[in-house]
């Protein structure tokens, strides 16, 4: 989402989408049949706010919690894991301006976007929490780093989803723009669909590159036109 479908903020809570975007989205679920998936880091009820009232099918926490084409939640068994790290985290918080930590209950996320000068002494400190812990993972996003269980990621929960209608069967295109969408990416080329990096490819396994999050709608409004023309030609 952030990076990708929303532009990134100064505080996780200060995003919107652009004005088009929840129209384009809503045509598109429309036109590909109901297949059409958030899948992002941010918990379901945070995505479900910022694009009310549509309700998409949606993989949060980066898969720990997913709501599939039917309604239906499904929550990866990873209650109190990260409880023993979130006290360190949040006093490390406290102590550094402009640090934030966004406690999403299963994970935890650490923003030091308005403090880029602390980056070392945090990748230290999170790095140190989680040392012993194989059950653990950190994932190095845009200036945050963010601890959740190993047990389930992003390319596991678009695997999910492509086992059930009306996903299943259909050519999965995967859209992001951080490390957090390797695995997706991974998972949808192993699955022979089409992989989309946003910004730097460099060091990316996606297929293909798009410039910015204002390419990416515009990208998806030509995507939903053409697929108005292919309906209604006869």
């Amino acid at each position: 989402m952030d990076g990708t479908l929303l532009d990134i903020a100064h505080h996780p809570d200060a995003v919107a989408p652009r004005a088009s975007l929840p129209g384009i989205l809503t045509r598109l679920e429309d036109r590909l049949g109901g297949a059409l998936a958030l899948v992002s880091g941010r918990a379901i009820d945070d995505l479900d706010t910022i694009f009310a009232p549509l309700r998409l099918p949606i993989a949060g926490l980066h898969g720990l919690q997913r709501r599939d084409a039917q309604g239906l939640l499904h929550h990866a068994e990873t209650a109190g894991v990260v409880d023993d790290i979130r006290g360190p985290l949040r006093q490390f918080a406290d102590c550094h301006e402009g640090v934030l930590l966004e406690d999403k209950g299963s994970a935890l996320a650490l923003h030091y976007r308005q403090a880029p000068a602390i980056e070392t002494d945090a990748r230290k400190m999170v790095l140190a929490l989680i040392a012993d812990r194989d059950d653990l993972h950190c994932l190095e996003g845009k200036m945050v780093f963010e601890i959740k269980s190993q047990a389930v990621d992003k390319g596991i929960a678009v695997a999910c989803f492509l086992e059930e209608p009306p996903f299943a069967g259909r050519m999965p295109v995967f859209i992001g723009d951080d490390v957090t969408d390797e695995d997706g990416f991974r998972l949808v080329n192993a699955r022979g669909g089409v992989s989309i990096r946003v910004g730097d490819p460099s060091e990316s396994v996606a297929q293909y590159a798009i410039t910015d999050v204002a390419s990416v709608i515009a990208w998806l409004q030509d995507l939903a036109d053409s697929l108005d023309s292919s309906r209604s030609t006869p």
